[in-house]
């Protein structure tokens, strides 16, 4: 028997909040007409100093685990200066990762975030500092994503901009490029809307591998790939669901990207599939991750102070409600998808315990990007240790892939066909 949802293509809350949330992209400006070289970089104990000859448009930072490193993307600059090392960066290499962006990449001594970032007073020199962290913060850090950081002038630019004084300066911004989004995956199984759909994430692709296996040195994002790839197979098998992948092939993906094609989906369900790591060969299990009640908050508040309340949920714009009820709306969305997130995590548990071991704590709370969507039920499943030999044993082989995959699908049946249930009741 298909399981024909009584919602249709929308989720439950869409259903019962008759609320979605879509903001506008942040705030950003394009790469300057010409483009700012990086000139010198110092690194001592524990900052990583840039100078510029020009005017950037911005700096984001990023973690990598498998090796530890940190990602430095400089948008609207070149590189122009060789790396260094000190400190706790044992190298450093500077490359163009595309036309507008230069990239450079700390390899760590140990594990290390960034902590703060300062721009000299004129916006060219950019100082990032860094603290070192543990293995369990720095695994945190890297699936937190991006953090981004606007010199002083783009400030400046954007409030002078907005202004409605007359007497204002103008000050005018650089051209800039009109944001395409990428393609939307495709959609596997029946060519029913009525059906549930269900996108798997593969965490990690292209040149973000993930975790090292402890074996062979293998990469975690092949493992996630395969299982994500045997989970879609799965459940179009059963002919139950509809499923999409975030990504079929080795590329990469911003974790923002990840999350954005299931909201523009529609989808029912959000699965991020990875793989973890740990210092002691001992640690072994997989745990389920959901968003946590204070990233919760925060991204309720995010979502209240967004300037533009002409984006819909289910129709209603709150740009026409009060802010008390705008508050109001956006936390009991956030609410309702926090719960359908923790009872999946219960039933993914349950029809994977016979295949997956798992940590006696599995079920773990975290500010994951990936968890962040306000209307999209979202978990992230660590299938195993890859610095466990039996776990990583189990993740790289076909068999054990297989059988992952076939138990994850078991579990999304298994949840739609219990909130078809309590719709009918």
């Amino acid at each position: 028997m298909l399981l024909r949802s009584p919602f249709g293509q929308i989720s439950g809350i869409r259903r019962t909040m008759s609320l979605l949330m879509t903001l506008l992209p942040a705030l950003s400006f394009g790469a300057p007409v010409e483009a700012a070289t990086i000139r010198d970089m110092q690194i001592t104990e524990n900052a990583i100093t840039l100078a510029f000859d020009g005017m950037i448009e911005k700096a984001s930072t990023f973690a990598l685990v498998g090796p530890q490193r940190i990602a430095i993307d400089i948008n609207g600059a070149t590189p122009g200066t060789s790396g260094s090392s000190g400190g706790l960066v044992s190298a450093s290499r500077l490359g163009q990762f595309n036309a507008q962006t230069a990239r450079i990449v700390l390899d760590l001594a140990r594990p290390a975030i960034v902590s703060a970032a300062n721009y000299g007073k004129d916006g060219r020199t950019l100082t990032l500092n860094l603290k070192p962290v543990d293995q369990v913060r720095f695994a945190s850090a890297a699936q937190a994503g991006r953090t981004s950081f606007l010199p002083p002038l783009a400030f400046r630019a954007a409030a002078t901009s907005v202004s409605n004084n007359r007497n204002a300066v103008n000050v005018p911004l650089p051209k800039t490029s009109p944001y395409r989004k990428p393609a939307l995956p495709k959609t596997f199984g029946p060519n029913d809307l009525s059906l549930p759909l269900v996108v798997i994430d593969a965490g990690h692709g292209g040149h973000d591998p993930g975790a090292i296996s402890v074996l062979d040195s293998r990469q975690e994002k092949n493992a996630t790939l395969a299982i994500a790839r045997a989970v879609r197979d799965a459940l179009v098998r059963s002919g139950q669901v509809r499923v999409a992948l975030t990504r079929d092939s080795d590329t990469f993906l911003p974790l923002p990207e990840r999350v954005d094609i299931a909201r523009r989906m529609k989808a029912n369900l959000f699965i991020s599939i990875h793989a973890d790591s740990a210092a002691s060969p001992q640690a072994r299990g997989a745990s389920i991750y959901t968003l946590s009640d204070v990233a919760s908050d925060k991204e309720a508040a995010r979502l209240a102070a967004a300037e533009n309340k002409a984006d819909v949920i289910s129709g209603v714009d709150l740009g026409r409600q009060s802010s008390d009820v705008q508050s109001i709306l956006i936390d009991l969305a956030q609410r309702e998808t926090m719960n359908m997130s923790s009872a999946f995590a219960m039933v993914l548990r349950r029809e994977t315990a016979s295949t997956v071991p798992y940590r006696t704590d599995f079920h773990q709370f975290a500010n994951f990007r990936v968890l962040k969507a306000p209307d999209v039920p979202s978990v992230l499943m660590e299938t195993g240790y890859l610095s466990n030999e039996d776990d990583a044993r189990q993740l790289f082989s076909s068999d054990g892939q297989q059988r992952i995959g076939r138990g994850i699908a078991s579990a999304i049946q298994a949840h739609f066909a219990r909130r078809i249930a309590l719709a009918s009741r």
